[in-house]
């Protein structure tokens, strides 16, 4: 039996369930760097732009200004603008965005369990090459 004869290939799933391009951009969406730190940083309450900027360290402000948007898009963010001078804008995580934080804590959680032997096993590897 050929590949093409599988009515779904391995790189056309994830852990057995099929994948379509929506689910593939929203996997790398939710996997960047930068959304995992605004996700986690937003976790705390609604935030203006430069208190996120602050919170999420190394980000270009073009950088956040995408992620934002993106997240936004998404119907992860919300962004509140209040009629004042000079304008003020609040970023928040709506309700889907705040059960995003489970999972993305969880993943932090076993990064801090395993980056000290993870960091070890690399150097023994580099070590043997």
């Amino acid at each position: 039996m050929s590949d093409t004869d599988i009515s779904v290939r391995i790189e056309d799933s994830f852990m057995g369930r099929p994948c379509n391009a929506l689910s593939d951009k929203l996997l790398q969406r939710i996997g960047d760097k930068w959304t995992i730190k605004v996700v986690v940083t937003l976790s705390e309450g609604p935030m203006r732009y430069n208190q996120i900027f602050k919170s999420v360290g190394g980000v270009s402000q073009r950088m956040l200004t995408l992620t934002l948007k993106n997240l936004e898009r998404d119907g992860l963010v919300s962004r509140t603008m209040y009629p004042t001078i000079p304008p003020r804008v609040d970023y928040e995580l709506t309700e889907r965005g705040k059960t995003l934080f489970e999972p993305l804590n969880a993943l932090w959680t076993w990064v801090e369990a395993n980056h000290a032997a993870i960091e070890r096993d690399r150097q023994a590897f580099d070590e043997r090459s």
